[in-house]
Formats: structure tokens, sequence, C-alpha cells
């Protein structure tokens, strides 16, 4: 019962007193007719409580479970439900834990190439006295597949993952990005895992330079040129993973990327100067980077890059002895000028950017200008090769370097981006093209010391 019943005892009480003052006024059955009249009011407003309170429940449960159902589920087809779905004993629901947001997207990319021959741009050619007369047409793409999870406290701490798996064309699937990160907003941030750290060599709106890469592997081809660009301690790689710490302080950021891989995998097919590499350890790159942006518009970068272990991998000489190969060390500056942001219409992008390496045996300078304007980039890089030994050409065709000496490689590169096709927010149709002048001081039996490479790409690109 509730608490009107409860106090029905009180009210027979008062109810006695009343009849005792005024026993000498009625008789005994008309006292006794009275109180079971109180009675019966009294049971009816004791009912009719009941049921209010029993209905307010009902009502406060039933509102409770919507505000959980809405915490812990997004629902699946909420509009409209198949016939087979609608037989299920639950609809179909995205259950998610409720600790932090999470963000899905993709990003699709597919590309029709045609090309002067196979592989990396200005490192790869037919052999020495031929021209790179074989075509390559080719159909190449990927679909991301993005996850981030993040959390944030309201005293400015965060924590959070991103993962991205890539499925291309040709039936592989990999991973782009792997990483768990924390911090504080606006102060400092810690990453550990597969990704990029910063760019020290943006190419602005890359469409068709293979060289450029993105990963710390395969990016040196023996015997094709090298065009250094500040990535080999930068990650995402295939054999290691990074730690990243970095910190803003008012106009300034600081950051330090800490890459431990098989540094044997930064050359392709493993090889070096001819050479065979054999790897003893991990190496361990650190590249510190600081950057300055006085304005928002203006950036200027300046970085460093080197393997701090010594005897990582090298080769056995005819004597037996192992030569170390590891010892690299690259410097870097950039500087970019971003007006996008104030002025989206008429907007400029301009990246001017140096890199320089100091290698066992071997010295690479590079230079880049480009500039992106009303959605058309134009840019020009220059790379210059010393190479002071060679013991001979592993690679059975497309070796351009075969020897030691001096090499440039120039390429002009340029690219258009045709916008929201069909009137699509983020589905845009990019056409790209490079033109590569190959010379050099060391082409032995050729009084023709220069070649070229050319290439043009059509790219699929959307965002959801």
């Amino acid at each position: 019962m509730n608490k009107f019943l409860l106090s029905f005892p009180v009210f027979l009480l008062l109810a006695c007193n009343e009849c005792a003052a005024n026993a000498g006024k009625l008789t005994l059955e008309q006292r006794i007719a009275l109180l079971e009249k109180r009675l019966e009011v009294t049971e009816k407003r004791a009912e009719n409580a009941d049921v209010k309170l029993k209905n307010f429940k009902m009502q406060q449960a039933a509102e409770m479970s919507q505000i959980k159902e809405g915490q812990g589920k997004i629902s699946v087809n909420s509009y409209t439900l198949s016939e087979s779905t609608k037989r299920n004993v639950s609809s179909p629901e995205l259950l998610l834990s409720g600790y932090g947001d999470l963000k899905i997207y993709g990003d699709v990319e597919f590309n029709m190439d045609a090309a002067s021959n196979p592989g990396q741009l200005s490192m790869t050619s037919a052999w020495l006295n031929s021209k790179p007369v074989n075509e390559r047409w080719d159909l190449n793409g990927r679909i991301l597949l993005g996850f981030d999870g993040i959390r944030k406290l309201d005293n400015g701490y965060f924590v959070g993952f991103s993962a991205q798996p890539l499925a291309d064309m040709h039936g592989s699937v990999n991973i782009d990005d792997a990483l768990f990160f924390w911090g504080k907003e606006y102060d400092w941030k810690v990453k550990v895992g597969r990704f990029e750290a910063y760019d020290m060599f943006p190419l602005n709106q890359d469409t068709f330079i293979e060289y450029s890469g993105n990963t710390a592997n395969d990016i040196y081809a023996d015997g094709r040129g090298y065009i250094y660009m500040m990535k080999e301690g930068r990650g995402r790689s295939n054999t290691g993973g990074n730690f990243l710490v970095s910190k803003h302080l008012d106009n300034w950021y600081f950051e330090l990327n800490t890459l431990l891989e098989d540094g044997t995998s930064l050359y392709n097919d493993g090889n070096y100067h001819g050479h065979n590499m054999e790897q003893k350890k991990n190496v361990a790159y650190l590249r510190p980077v600081i950057a300055w942006s006085p304005t928002e518009k203006l950036t200027v970068s300046a970085a460093m890059e080197s393997n701090v272990v010594n005897n990582a991998y090298g080769y056995t000489d005819n004597k037996g002895n192992f030569v170390d190969q590891s010892d690299r060390t690259g410097y870097g500056m950039s500087m970019t000028w971003n007006s996008l942001k104030t002025n989206p219409e008429n907007g400029i992008v301009i990246n001017l950017n140096t890199a320089y390496l100091d290698a066992n045996n071997e010295k690479d300078f590079t230079a880049g200008i480009n500039a992106l304007w009303k959605r058309f980039e134009l840019g020009y890089i220059y790379a210059h090769n010393k190479i002071d030994e060679f013991s001979g050409v592993i690679c059975d065709n497309g070796c351009w370097i075969d020897g030691k000496g001096s090499y440039n490689i120039h390429t002009v590169h340029a690219s258009y981006q045709f916008a929201n096709v069909m009137n699509m927010d983020n589905f845009n149709i990019f056409l790209g093209a490079y033109y590569s002048i190959l010379d050099s001081d060391s082409w032995y039996g050729n009084d023709n010391n220069a070649d070229e490479r050319y290439g043009v790409r059509l790219r699929f690109k959307y965002f959801f």
C-alpha cells in the first residue's frame, strides 16, 4: 500500500474523537454508517493516488530506456526496413562504447597512367645506350577506409587513435596509417605507430611525380639516380614504427620523430652502389624539426635526420671485412606561403624546398619550387648526385648510373584540378604530367649524355 493507507489509523482516531464528541446526538447505527462512508471515500482516494504513482513510474522508466538507447546505439536502416529485417528479433544496430567520438570516412583514388617506361620517375631507364621507347599504360588505384577515435577532457587533455586500411584494385589489402596518440590541446602531443612525420619537401598538388613516394621504404633505386627529399626518417615504414613528440609554443612548432626499422628496406631490391646490403641491426633515425609561422600565411621550417646506430647494415668485401654503409645524415629547409585560408578563390600556395644528404660515398642535393593558383599547379625540381664509389651494377635493366661521378636530374611537373564534378562535393578529377631530363658527366661510352622521361596521369578522387 501507499502513504495514504498508512495514514488511515490516524484518520480513524480523529473520526473516533469526533464520534465521541457527538455520541449524545447520534445512535450507534448512525455512527457505524458514518464511519463506513468515510472509509469508502478514503479508499477511493488511495486507489487514485496509487494509479497515478504507477503511471508516473512507468513513464519515467520508458523515458530512461529511450535515453540509454540513444546514448549507446545508432539504428541502421531506421527509416525503411526490408521484409527479412522486419522478422528479426531486433533492428540492426551499431553499438558504440560512449567513451569518445568516432569518425568513419573514406578516400577513393584511381589513376589512368601513360609514361615513358615502367618504374619510378627519373630512376629507371632502358639500358645505357638505349632510349626509353617502351611506353607504359597502367590503371591503378585504391580505396582507403579510415577510423579515427578521440576522447577529450574539459582540462584540454585528449587521447585517440587512427586506423586506415587500404584495398587496391589488384586485390591486396594493406594499411596506410595505424597510430595511437595522446597529449594536451594547443600544447604537446605524443604519437606512436605507423604514420608520416612533418613534410619537409611539400610538392603541393602532387598528381604524378612517382619518385616523391610516401613511405620510408624502397625510395633508393641503385643505378637510377636519387631525388633526396628528407623522407628517409619520416616514417610510414613497412619494417618498423615511429615514436614522435611535438610541442607548440606561440608561433613555433617543435617535433622529434624517432624511426626504428630495418635500414636495408630503404633500398629497392636491397642494393646500394653495386653491393647487396646485409642487415646487422635495426637503424634508429632521429628527425628533429623546427617550424616558425610569424603570420597565418608564412611558415619556415628546418630539419635534419640521421641514423645514430653504427654498423646497422653494409656488405662484406673481398677480404671478408664488414663495410658499414648505414651512416646517413640529411638536412633540409622549406618555406611555404599559403593565402588560400584567407582567400579561397584567389589565394596562392608557394613552396620552396631544399635538401642535402651526406651518406657513405655519396652526396645528394635537391631543390624545388612549386606554386598552386586557381587549381593549377606548376613546379620544378633539380637533383644533383655525386657518387664517389660504385662497384658495378646489379640491376639487369633500367640503370642509368654505371660508375662514380656527378649526375643531374631536371623535372618539370604540372597538374590541374576539375573540382566538384557533376556538382557533387568532394568528387574531383586531376590531370597531371611531368617531363624530366637526366644529365651526366659520367656516362661512359656514350656521346649523348642526356636522356628524357615523361608521363601523363588522369586521377579520379572522391572523399566520403
